[in-house]
């Protein structure tokens, strides 16, 4: 598009001071409301740039900011026309699990990011956003991976999502988070408490990833329980007891158990063999949370059915060994 066909936000830097209201955001999300119709792209990239200053200092894109931050805007130019911008192609609904004037729960499909960036334009939360036009305020108050499915909380009120941001913080003391995943192995106990640290660090390429370190890890505490078994496989319930980037991921693999669809710490030649048995997603599910309330006086406990690409697959895993296990008997008689 020309010049002509473009305005103006700014022909100069702009500075501007965080409210109250809207302290806590991430920095990224607080620059899509305040550079509508900049492509979310553009955002990144003057990220990246460091022309966006946040106390003179450059800031990384998940930075909260705080109420008093002085932001600096760079100037920026805008198509003209006031379009809204349309969900990537293919977009489902997504699933309420729980509403109210403080919070909304949804059921997050797998292979949906919970915001935009890193090449991927429209997330849960900018999805959300332009379904609910009139909501004042919506932000996310945990994230999942976005090959994870499952239950997703957003605040609607900024002191819902404050009260949400603390309870996550403090991990398994006040929320019950439990996931369920299926794994390569048979895993014997019924019940296994893992406490390995955890210490994240960047490939060559930019890419994050989180390993078991003893020496430079962050203490990280899962108990696993042993829902079924089959001959390769398991079917576990994870509880988190700390929230640690990739907890349940790093600390299966690590054991010998990585959970299967996993790209980034699967058995890749595992993975590729069983999406021809029908499993192309990565088996994890949060699946249960209890909690209380960030505004009220009352405990909620959401549940999300496991999804039907899952439930299928362990269909096939139960049809598969009762053919083997007729197969056995036919033979021994």
């Amino acid at each position: 598009m020309s010049d002509s066909g473009k305005k103006s936000i700014a022909n100069k830097v702009i500075y501007q001071l965080v409210t109250a209201e809207e302290a806590g955001q991430r920095l990224d999300n607080y620059l899509f409301r305040q550079l509508k119709g900049v492509p979310r792209s553009h955002v990144y990239r003057v990220l990246r740039g460091g022309e966006v200053r946040v106390n003179k200092k450059r800031c990384a894109v998940d930075y909260r900011l705080q109420e008093g931050d002085r932001v600096r805007l760079p100037p920026m130019r805008v198509a003209a026309r006031d379009e809204p911008e349309a969900p990537a192609a293919g977009w489902v609904e997504l699933p309420i699990l729980y509403e109210d004037a403080a919070l909304l729960v949804i059921d997050k499909p797998a292979g949906v990011a919970v915001h935009g960036g890193s090449g991927v334009s429209f997330g849960v939360i900018e999805t959300l956003r332009r379904q609910r036009a009139e909501a004042r305020f919506l932000e996310l108050a945990h994230r999942l991976d976005k090959e994870t499915s499952g239950i997703l909380l957003i605040g609607k009120k900024r002191a819902a999502l404050t009260k949400l941001h603390d309870m996550f913080r403090e991990a398994g003391q006040v929320a019950d988070k439990r996931y369920l995943m299926l794994v390569k192995g048979r895993w014997m106990n019924p019940v296994q408490q893992v406490k390995l640290p955890l210490h994240k660090y960047l490939l060559e390429s930019g890419e994050r990833r989180v390993r078991v370190d003893v020496e430079n890890g962050k203490p990280a505490h899962t108990v696993f329980r042993l829902i079924a078994r089959w001959q390769r496989f398991c079917l576990l319930e994870a509880q988190l007891k700390t929230g640690r980037t990739h907890q349940l991921r790093v600390h299966l693999a690590h054991l010998g158990y990585p959970i299967l669809g996993d790209e980034k710490y699967g058995d890749f030649a595992l993975n590729k063999a069983l999406q021809k048995e029908g499993l192309k997603r990565m088996a994890l599910h949060a699946g249960r949370m209890t909690f209380p309330h960030p505004l009220e006086e009352k405990q909620l406990r959401l549940t999300a059915p496991l999804p039907e690409p899952l439930r299928r697959f362990i269909a096939h895993l139960d049809a598969v060994e009762t053919r083997e296990f007729n197969a056995e008997i036919s033979e021994n008689t």
